[in-house]
């Protein structure tokens, strides 16, 4: 009887070793879903090299002196953003960056990689323009925060964002020690300690992917009177864009 209890326990770990296994290893696929890029009437597609591999940006707008950077989600085309981002911010130049493995874009995406060129894109463009928003949606978010903490941006745009991948993944997968075994924790809470540039923070009342405790836990790491919250009522996490109220929420206190 003993022995077949041990039997049964040491059976029992060994498939719980195999799925922590299978989590590190599948674990970017889990969180990035590479998308096409799509062709969009007015828009130009520019190209930069970063690591010896092509990354491309879909810009709008294009002779306007400011500019908006914008990150989109794990699972978006982020070309199809760029026209509601061009009509709430028709007198700035729209940039729309792919990810690598994304949209054309060559290499493969990690925390790391996505942060990287998104430092070598601000540079590149910061000689044309004096006046640079940054906004991410939900995974860019916290690529969008992580370059505002590193570089002058004028304004910070959050929507649907968390306060770290980490404690999103620690409360969907419970009995695995994510701490160790994610790679790309994407800590957004840390760089919102170093933000002063006015941020905003756009919720989904019923967003069903990044629970709004997340998005508090975030909005309360900001120094006091740094960040906003503008909560959208009725809506989702991917049809927040769609919304009636989103391209308010984009231009509030925009000057």
């Amino acid at each position: 009887m003993m022995r077949a209890a041990l039997t049964m326990i040491l059976s029992l770990l060994v498939f719980y070793g195999v799925l922590c296994v299978a989590l590190y290893l599948f674990q970017r696929s889990l969180i990035y879903f590479p998308q096409p890029r799509t062709n969009i009437k007015d828009t130009e597609v520019i190209n930069f090299t970063v690591d010896n591999l092509n990354i491309q940006v879909t810009t709008s707008q294009q002779n306007n002196a400011g500019a908006i950077i914008y990150f989109g989600g794990n699972a978006e085309n982020v070309s199809l953003s760029i026209p509601v981002l061009s009509s709430a911010f028709p007198d700035k130049k729209i940039y729309a960056m792919h990810y690598r493995g994304y949209g054309g874009s060559e290499g493969t995406p990690s925390e790391e990689a996505l942060i990287k060129d998104a430092l070598f894109l601000f540079d590149e463009i910061k000689h044309d323009h004096e006046d640079i928003m940054v906004i991410g949606r939900s995974l860019g978010s916290g690529v969008a925060i992580q370059l505002a903490s590193q570089r002058p941006a004028t304004r910070l745009v959050l929507i649907t964002p968390y306060d770290s991948i980490q404690n999103i993944a620690a409360s969907r997968f419970p009995f695995f020690p994510i701490q160790l075994l994610l790679n790309d924790k994407f800590e957004s809470w840390k760089f919102a300690q170093n933000i002063s540039i006015p941020t905003t923070i756009i919720t989904a009342e019923l967003d069903e992917v990044i629970p709004l405790k997340n998005s508090k836990n975030l909005l309360e790491s900001f120094p006091q009177g740094v960040a906003k919250h503008i909560a959208i009522r009725d809506t989702g996490h991917n049809s927040i864009s769609a919304s009636p109220g989103y391209i308010d929420a984009l231009r509030r206190d925009h000057n």
